[in-house]
């Protein structure tokens, strides 16, 4: 739904270890910031992006999404998958504007929940709404869980007596257990909007 930018300037707010970052790279020729507060995690965004030739490009900081610092109107995209919560969807969306440019895009992934709601606040804070979907539960199992339990398996076969690795192998099916008892929950929505600077 975005049309084609050349060399946008794109921040991946909550980033993680950059799956979406290093796709954003492969379909942009642009510069993208990844922002997190987990250094462990930008630590693999950075080993990812060294390997595949692309840390000319795609940087990392470390940085709460409750106090970001950019100029103002300094990207072309902001993407947010999952994060905008940790502020809140409303706040987010309000705070975030200043740091795009005119007619710059965001993309964000949130729950489904208050759906119409969300699209109100979209109008309202100056942005125009290009376009939204839903990840279903179904798409969430296949695309997430089920690669998710299949690492787990495979982890648990060749690590298992390391306790550090059953820590994190837990964690990964306590996950995996929340969704099998309640799968609804997981259903989300991508919002893909323009800041409206057209008069």
């Amino acid at each position: 739904m975005l049309p084609k930018l050349d060399n946008p300037r794109i921040l991946d707010v909550g980033c993680g270890s950059g799956v979406p970052t290093m796709e954003l790279a492969r379909l942009s020729n642009g510069e993208i910031i990844g922002l997190d507060i987990d250094q462990s995690a930008l630590d693999i965004l950075t080993k990812k992006t060294i390997r595949a030739g692309l840390s000319d490009r795609v940087k990392t900081t470390n940085h709460s999404v409750l106090n970001m610092e950019f100029a103002k109107e300094s990207f072309d995209i902001i993407w947010s998958e999952g994060c905008i919560h940790v502020v809140g969807f409303e706040k987010g969306l309000r705070e975030w504007r200043r740091f795009l440019k005119p007619n710059g895009y965001m993309v964000v992934h949130d729950g489904q929940d208050n759906i119409d709601e969300k699209l109100e606040q979209i109008s309202s804070y100056g942005y125009k709404l290009l376009g939204h979907f839903l990840l279903s539960v179904d798409t969430w199992w296949v695309e997430y869980f089920v690669p998710l339990k299949k690492l787990v398996a495979e982890t648990l076969a060749k690590y298992g007596d390391d306790p550090k690795i059953l820590e994190a192998v837990g964690s990964s099916q306590r996950e995996i257990d929340r969704f099998k008892e309640n799968p609804e929950r997981n259903g989300s929505v991508f919002f893909i909007m323009r800041r409206d600077d057209i008069n």
